[in-house]
């Protein structure tokens, strides 16, 4: 009756936060003797959830971080990197997207902010709007692959996963899809017979790889210190931050302090310095230093729109989480999660089945569940068959945010397609055949991560 209940809400037009929570509030009142305040009740132990702190500051970094004129920073540093190669601005547009990913931590984020930029210049530059949208949304999806992730928050406070692990299992999957997205660039840059957008410039080039240098060899130097010096790591730690400012102010860096954020946020939590979700707040206090203090390109007007933006997008995204929680709480409560796992363990007790059959159902939820309602739906019912199948859950968390970051891209609920058919003045259904194309990458990625664990769990291994 659940079931028929909330399918009935979600086919008058009802939203999914609100089809979900209305549909456990009428089962409760049709069921005698079951108490309605209960509802309530579960909505606000759903929500009340450390971790899920982290979700606000995680939000307000973002929008910081694209207000400030970050943004534009990133785009000039990936179009000194790659943009002289052929079809240059697709391949600034997945090396943007990468970058901005280690900030955002949403897909949505990624198509709104650094996306108007990109589609804007490939346009100029007589690319086609549809291929500038394909990418744009292809590479969107790695906003939630590459830590920090407002998704993996969710899943792990869900799935009982600590959400460090998922962070890093995250990098090496979205290197992998970055990749294949440039690939893709690649091929249809052969196929078009198109040239480089910028002419090749050794200056820029080499600016570029110093500033991806000191990215990288920061906080190795950083380790090597701490671990072979035995130097005292917050000391360490604050003077070399001193230096990396004091560069930035001798070379005049696009993009290095920027780009800083997912080391830290990483390089905290695995050293134990702070917590995933107090690693939510540095990043707030990194991207005010940025706006306010370094780059001062925040104001206290910006600052107030943005602080409500963020209690806005933050009202949102609780809500759905507390609407799903009962509904979840619902389906365990009537025994369908258990009926569900006794089923599939009778069809199948290979993973690799298991897996696949996830996968068609992720995809096909993805279409028309926004990801936070999805994931607390199908974290109860999911989780348990593979905890009965030896399947690791960091693992299947990143398989099942890949699939929902797909689903994003298609109707009839894919708020990254309905963004940028707003941005590039397209209609719903030429960004659809726009995006099938790109799909073509997602899908191998998609593959790939979910049977080749060892990619995944790589990184995570070595740390946990």
């Amino acid at each position: 009756m659940l079931k028929i209940l909330f399918l009935f809400l979600m086919s008058g037009g009802i939203p999914v936060a609100i089809a979900m929570a209305g549909s456990a509030l009428l089962y409760l009142l049709l069921v005698p003797g079951s108490p309605p305040f209960v509802v309530i009740h579960r909505m606000v132990s759903g929500i009340d959830s450390f971790p899920l702190l982290a979700v606000p500051f995680f939000i307000l970094a973002g929008n910081l971080m694209n207000n400030a004129g970050i943004t534009n920073r990133i785009y000039n540093y990936a179009l000194s990197l790659v943009g002289w190669l052929k079809g240059g601005l697709g391949h600034v547009n997945v090396v943007g997207s990468v970058v901005f990913a280690g900030m955002s931590g949403t897909a949505i984020a990624d198509a709104a902010g650094l996306g108007t930029i990109e589609i804007k210049a490939m346009k100029d530059h007589g690319y086609d709007t549809e291929f500038a949208v394909g990418v744009t949304a292809a590479s969107a999806t790695l906003g939630p692959i590459i830590p920090p992730s407002l998704p993996f928050v969710i899943y792990g406070m869900m799935a009982n996963v600590s959400v460090g692990a998922l962070f890093l299992a995250g990098i090496l999957p979205g290197v992998l899809m970055a990749l294949l997205m440039m690939i893709t660039v690649a091929y249809f840059a052969h196929k078009n017979n198109w040239g480089s957008d910028y002419q090749f410039s050794w200056p820029l080039i080499i600016k570029a790889l110093v500033e991806t240098a000191m990215v990288i060899g920061w906080p190795l130097g950083v380790w090597w210190l701490v671990v072979k010096l035995g130097m005292p790591p917050q000391a360490t730690v604050l003077c070399a931050l001193v230096v990396l400012f004091l560069a930035d102010k001798v070379f005049q860096f696009q993009a290095v302090l920027p780009i800083m954020t997912p080391v830290l946020l990483i390089g905290g939590m695995t050293t134990g310095v702070f917590t995933p979700t107090e690693g939510a707040i540095a990043a707030c206090v990194w991207a005010l230093i940025l706006g306010f203090l370094w780059y001062r390109t925040l104001t206290a007007k910006m600052f107030v729109k943005v602080c409500l933006d963020t209690v806005e997008t933050t009202a949102t995204v609780l809500f759905i989480v507390a609407a799903a929680s009962i509904f979840g709480w619902m389906l365990t409560a009537t025994g369908v999660t258990t009926a569900i796992s006794a089923w599939v363990l009778e069809f199948t007790r290979e993973p690799w089945v298991f897996l696949l059959l996830a996968n068609l159902l992720m995809l096909f939820v993805g279409c028309f569940l926004e990801p936070t309602a999805a994931i607390t739906i199908l974290v109860p019912i999911l989780v348990p068959i593979c905890q009965q199948l030896g399947i690791d859950l960091v693992h299947f968390g990143l398989v099942m945010v890949l699939n929902l970051m797909i689903g994003l891209l298609h109707p009839p609920m894919g708020m990254v397609l309905f963004v940028l058919a707003r941005v590039a003045k397209l209609s719903v259904e030429r960004t659809t055949m726009a995006i099938l194309p790109w799909l073509v990458p997602l899908l191998g990625s998609l593959i790939v991560i979910t049977y080749v664990p060892s990619l995944v769990l790589w990184l995570p291994k070595m740390v946990y």
